[in-house]
């Protein structure tokens, strides 16, 4: 049996280009491969798309409440110039870990998969599970249909630990997202004649003023200090229309998007968006998921900052999936390794120390878990 350690672990992940939108397959083969090595069982979860899967497995008794640690193994894409190597192969600089994934976040889901070993040696009153997730760079489209399985795969969680890049700083909060696509079609034919044409992008214009009246009124409240901006956004993202100047635009389309704080629906700001719509106008609903709110003196709030060995930090103004767990009635916080500001950007890294840092938190986990710990409440676990 191969002797996995959180770098090597790291580095095959790395190696699989399992990019937003693409199978995961091989990928999934992997971890799963891994774990029956361990004796770990899991479950595959194939999504709608047949070629992307979520996974979960279960270190103790499922039948017993425990927490899930949370990460997803899709990437964004990798085709910026400035990077320096194969962003598809991990390269060592000093202490940096680079490549496309090692922060957001392969890096988290490597330190889970090192602890297992020392995980299944300890004497869990409570499980750990483990759920890796498809597509959330697409705005967490994968990780819905794992959550609807869970009634049948384990007791209903005591909490959920998403591992995106906080710098193992337990984060409480974040926005929620939804987007729109609108496509319009028109009539084609010469510029020179519009009254015998229909043109698309016209079509579209009452719906962008829509948006940009709905952004300046957000900026107005309610507001949330803990986020930046302290309000809920709206934004159209990209406009795309026509072939040429002198052609009335047969297609238009666009991308709008809302950002929600705390206790709003990100769908509901986008309400005056579709009233605007137009009979030439159609939108779809290209993602959705809802904002994260734990409050700090929650039993998850405290156990995170314990095993991490950070303080909380208030609020996030990126997604994540753990408004999702939180939503479905498992409370959710975010701590894992790396920071966001070198994610999503040419030569992606993650240091050495985060790594194993993110893997000795788990095993701190492990350990409030454990039989000898003393006794696990089946709600919460106030002390660890």
């Amino acid at each position: 049996m191969t002797d996995w350690t959180g770098f090597s672990l790291l580095e095959k992940l790395v190696g699989f280009p399992s990019v937003v939108g693409r199978s995961n397959l091989h990928l999934m083969d992997f971890v799963a491969s891994y774990l029956a090595d361990l004796g770990v069982p899991c479950h595959r979860l194939t999504g709608p798309e047949g070629d992307r899967q979520n996974l979960f497995a279960t270190i103790g008794d499922p039948a017993v409440p425990g927490y899930i640690l949370s990460g997803h193994v899709d990437v964004v894409p990798a085709d910026e110039p400035e990077w320096l190597g194969d962003p598809f192969v991990l390269r060592c600089e000093g202490a940096r870990l680079i490549g496309r994934g090692a922060c957001d976040m392969k890096g988290f889901d490597a330190a889970v998969l090192a602890a297992v070993p020392d995980l299944l040696a300890m004497d869990l009153a409570a499980p750990i599970h483990i759920a890796l997730s498809y597509d959330e760079e697409a705005g967490c489209k994968g990780v819905p249909h794992l959550i609807a399985a869970l009634p049948e795969l384990c007791a209903t969680p005591l909490g959920c630990i998403v591992g995106e890049p906080t710098g193992l700083h337990p984060v409480l909060a974040h926005k929620g997202k939804a987007a729109l696509h609108l496509t319009a079609k028109g009539i084609p034919g010469h510029s020179a004649r519009p009254d015998l044409g229909q043109n698309a992008i016209h079509a579209l214009l009452p719906v962008l003023t829509a948006t940009a009246e709905q952004a300046a009124a957000l900026q107005k409240g309610p507001q949330d200090a803990r986020f930046q901006p302290p309000y809920s956004t709206v934004q159209i993202g990209t406009i795309d229309g026509g072939r040429a100047l002198n052609i009335i635009p047969e297609h238009a389309q666009a991308r709008i998007e809302a950002r929600a704080i705390a206790g709003q629906d990100p769908r509901a700001l986008l309400r005056p968006v579709l009233d605007s719509l137009g009979p030439d106008v159609q939108a779809e609903w290209l993602s959705t998921y809802p904002p994260l709110a734990l409050a700090p003196g929650a039993d998850l709030a405290q156990l995170a900052q314990q095993i991490s060995g950070h303080p909380a930090a208030p609020a996030v103004s990126f997604g994540t999936e753990a408004g999702l767990f939180q939503q479905a009635g498992i409370p959710s916080v975010l701590c894992g390794p790396g920071d966001m500001a070198r994610a999503h950007k040419p030569e992606e890294y993650l240091l050495r120390d985060e790594l194993e840092a993110a893997r000795q938190m788990v095993l701190r986990l492990g350990r409030s878990l454990s039989a000898g710990a003393g006794p696990v409440p089946q709600e919460t676990l106030r002390s660890v």
